[in-house]
């Protein structure tokens, strides 16, 4: 079982835009997979939708995104002109044609009790070093919310780089939490504007910029 730290298994794919291996497509970004049960299926058809629209604020991020179904290639090519037709927003990044399952099988996107054929609306976030920072899993009948998933990645992009935590609901610009393992002299260091205690252990600072 994918967990949290480990390495993204690398595989071959075919995808509709050409021939990838994983590893390799990645280059040094983050990435995000995400898979979808069927082809020509209502909910997938709004999410595909919903990624194509939301592509540059995945770019801005400097994170790349890439969808899987079980599938043919051919399947994907046609499935792609509904959703431009029904969504308004053509697909605009590659969709993995994962006919024989092995990817869904070496992910773990297959989950018996739920269906033996289909795979479940799983989410992976990769960071740069290929490693799994994030992993989310819908039942087939619920649609994901890619705001949410622009939202962590914000939140794994910040906490990679200072010593801080998210809060609750935290959204970009907001307060932040210094990591319990920063003493307070080392956090004087690193955070010289100083901070809110609102105990020993929680301790609110203004979210550092970004480089």
């Amino acid at each position: 079982m994918l967990q949290l730290g480990d390495i993204a298994p690398d595989f071959e794919a075919q995808t509709t835009e050409g021939p990838i291996r994983f590893h390799d497509w990645i280059e040094g970004s983050w990435a995000v997979l995400f898979s979808h049960p069927k082809d020509f299926t209502p909910v997938c058809t709004t999410e595909l939708g919903a990624v194509a629209r939301l592509k540059p604020e995945f770019d801005r991020r400097g994170v790349k995104v890439i969808g899987l179904s079980v599938d043919p290639l051919q399947d994907h090519r046609v499935w792609a002109g509904d959703i431009a037709e029904t969504q308004g927003h053509a697909l605009n990044f590659p969709l993995i044609a994962d006919s024989d399952r092995k990817i869904s099988d070496l992910y773990g996107m297959i989950h018996p009790n739920a269906s033996d054929t289909l795979t479940v609306r799983s989410v992976y976030v990769i960071g740069p070093d290929k490693k799994l920072k994030l992993s989310l899993t819908y039942p087939a009948s619920t649609g994901r919310n890619f705001n949410e998933i622009l939202r962590v990645i914000d939140s794994l992009q910040l906490t990679a780089e200072h010593s801080v935590a998210t809060p609750a609901d935290w959204r970009q610009g907001e307060d932040v939490i210094i990591v319990p393992s920063l003493g307070d002299d080392e956090a004087k260091k690193k955070f010289p504007g100083g901070w809110k205690a609102l105990k020993p252990y929680l301790r609110m600072v203004p979210q550092p910029r970004r480089p």
